[in-house]
């Protein structure tokens, strides 16, 4: 049974749509159960719709919710040990659950997933990587917003951390690593990223392989199985990525209802466009992971619906289903074993 812990108040819907969600990935995943966190009298009405997922269920009755505009700092002093997002996280510390998902303030989830669970040994900085879909199927790009900047040593973390999550998701026994540049020659690009280039290729690490540089656009073509970049690039290009496939949504409605034969050519060609929704519905690749923390935190998105809801909870059942951790610390582990000096005599 993996148990996840849900924050039903957390996104722009709360419980309306968490709840819902939480139905879904049941009906998908019977071995899960759930620790609820909420505020009573606004879930106790949706909770009565579905009663498989009350069965399935314990609920925490709770204070307060962190509200998607509170800033980090606010909303940690605020919510801290009473809020639904804290609960929601704290149940993973204390081993009541396997994994938190919560659709709530993005860096307020940070802020209490950092001082509840802190961060692994030889992690300076956790990440957030998230599942992109491409032309090949689906990568893994992580840093895409926990923090600015990254010198090459956290870069070289991110690489270890993001294989290990494609191991756990894709069950790839080495995945393909690139780093993110402006180019793909050697002599391109910053001092950290070249750095961080030259570590991948030195430490010939057995559990990834390391493809060199990528450039943007490879992103899209599934060049690489994980990209690594910094949480300022990695956000652009997110939210990019997010802003393009709207736009191209909303160009090909605009075209199709712009003639009688443009909606008549639409009704011949209905599936293939149907497809094309599925590949662009960001809600089937919903869940950023939290990774570097001692305990697994899955980020939905605030606008999620149902769907995506489900989607982000069943992120965290293949994270804790597969060990996600466990492969990161075992991974960790490996690298600075390596980097540690041999004992001679003298040090002995």
């Amino acid at each position: 049974m993996i148990r996840i812990s849900l924050d039903l108040m957390g996104g722009d819907f709360g419980p309306q749509v968490v709840i819902p969600g939480a139905a879904k990935a049941l009906e998908r995943h019977p071995d899960i159960s759930f620790v609820f966190f909420g505020l009573k009298e606004q879930c106790d009405p949706v909770l009565a719709k579905f009663p498989k997922v009350r069965e399935k269920s314990v609920f925490h009755d709770c204070e307060l919710a962190v509200r998607m505009d509170e800033k980090p700092s606010q909303a940690l002093r605020r919510g801290r040990y009473i809020s639904t997002m804290w609960r929601s996280i704290e149940a993973v510390k204390t081993g009541d659950a396997d994994v938190a998902v919560s659709a709530g303030n993005t860096g307020a989830l940070m802020a209490m997933a950092k001082f509840c669970l802190r961060t692994m040994a030889n992690i300076e900085r956790p990440a957030i990587a998230a599942i992109w879909p491409t032309l090949r199927g689906e990568s893994i790009v992580l840093d895409v917003g926990a923090t600015i900047g990254a010198d090459s040593q956290q870069l070289m973390d991110f690489a270890l951390m993001g294989g290990a999550m494609a191991r756990a998701l894709f069950e790839l026994e080495r995945p393909t690593i690139g780093l993110l540049n402006v180019g793909v020659e050697e002599m391109k690009g910053q001092e950290e990223v070249k750095e961080a280039g030259r570590l991948l290729r030195e430490a010939n690490i057995d559990s990834l392989e390391y493809s060199g540089f990528v450039e943007g656009d490879d992103i899209g073509k599934g060049t690489v199985d994980v990209v690594v970049t910094e949480g300022f690039s990695g956000n652009i290009a997110l939210k990019a990525a997010e802003g393009t496939a709207k736009q191209i949504a909303a160009y090909l409605r605009a075209a199709m209802s712009r003639t009688l034969l443009a909606r008549i050519g639409y009704l011949f060609a209905k599936s293939a466009f149907d497809m094309l929704r599925e590949k662009m519905d960001p809600s089937k690749v919903n869940g950023g992971v939290f990774l570097g923390l001692n305990g697994i935190v899955i980020k939905s998105h605030g606008g999620a619906n149902a769907d995506g809801i489900a989607a982000a909870i069943e992120v965290g059942y293949d994270m804790a289903k597969n060990g996600l951790n466990q492969k990161i610390e075992n991974d960790l582990k490996k690298y600075h074993a390596k980097r540690l000096p041999p004992m001679g005599p003298e040090a002995a």
